[in-house]
């Protein structure tokens, strides 16, 4: 039996092949899938008092909801994602947080919310001298003022379709 001595041994330099992130189709699985890792990693988060990173699960959480047009989840994790990085002192953040709110806000028709958020927005930006963010919710709000998006919110469409059919059976 013939034994194998240090220097028999070679060792060759090679690097690990790179590896590609795959982009995998956005499916209902997949976006279930992504949920429940990111509700791990914020409970995670949460329980160890990391509430910066906590902020930023939140964050993906409303942009995983947003996917999903679930917009009024997306709002509530927005929120508590602005709540937790207003108290952590990460401006940064809680103005990405106001502007994607304001986006939800108007989208589902609520333009005064989305005013409003805007509004925070710039105050908070003018108090920390964020001069480029100032000049874009200026324009955020013009847009707003500018364009009166007639959007329907879901639960009065469905009282009315509730009603016409109501009305129908009635008559019937």
């Amino acid at each position: 039996m013939a034994f194998i001595t240090p220097a028999q041994i070679q060792i060759k330099n090679t690097l690990p092949a790179k590896l590609e992130k795959v982009k995998l189709p956005r499916s209902v699985y997949n976006l279930e899938v992504e949920e429940e890792v990111v509700l791990k990693q914020a409970k995670h988060n949460m329980r160890f008092r990391v509430y910066d990173l906590a902020s930023y699960n939140f964050s993906d959480l409303a942009a995983l909801y947003l996917h999903q047009n679930r917009f009024s989840e997306a709002k509530w994790y927005l929120l508590q994602s602005n709540t937790i990085a207003k108290q952590a002192g990460n401006t940064r953040h809680v103005l990405d947080n106001l502007y994607l709110l304001a986006d939800i806000k108007n989208a589902i028709g609520e333009q005064l919310l989305a005013l409003t958020d805007l509004l925070e927005a710039h105050d908070l930006a003018v108090a920390k001298g964020m001069q480029t963010d100032v000049a874009l919710i200026d324009k955020k709000v013009k847009f707003l003022q500018t364009n009166k998006i007639v959007a329907v919110k879901a639960e009065l469409r469905y009282a009315e379709a509730v009603e016409a059919a109501a009305a129908k059976t009635v008559v019937n």
